[in-house]
């Protein structure tokens, strides 16, 4: 019988946070990649596929490879954004890791709450 942690088990939340290490590593990926057609003048990601990326739950990965790699430093919705994004979604990682079982309530209030707007 798998560890539990309440309703979730430990195996879940070790899969959503593998799940979401290897998302933000592919962000990270894809705006490395950004940077590197920057530099070779070959074509290039959209900037909103890049800021949707982010927002998507890849905001550690984007702000990452910013950080580390120059990227996309000094446009407007990057700078604000990603650092954003970055710190929105490290504190929901940490709430999901340290109260899963209110992070699932809540994931399960808000499904029922946009069901009920379809």
């Amino acid at each position: 019988m798998p560890a539990t942690l309440g309703d979730m088990t430990l195996d879940t939340l070790l899969i959503f946070l593998g799940l979401f290490a290897v998302w933000n590593a592919a962000v990270f990926y894809i705006y490395a990649f950004d940077k590197m057609a920057a530099r070779g003048g070959i074509r290039r990601v959209r900037e909103d596929t890049l800021l949707l990326l982010a927002i998507a739950g890849g905001g550690i990965g984007a702000f990452a490879c910013q950080r580390l790699m120059r990227h996309k430093t000094r446009k407007p919705p990057f700078t604000v954004l990603l650092p954003l994004m970055a710190a929105l979604h490290l504190v929901l990682v940490l709430l999901i890791a340290l109260f899963p079982d209110t992070a699932l309530a809540a994931a399960h209030s808000v499904a029922l709450f946009l069901r009920s707007l379809a």
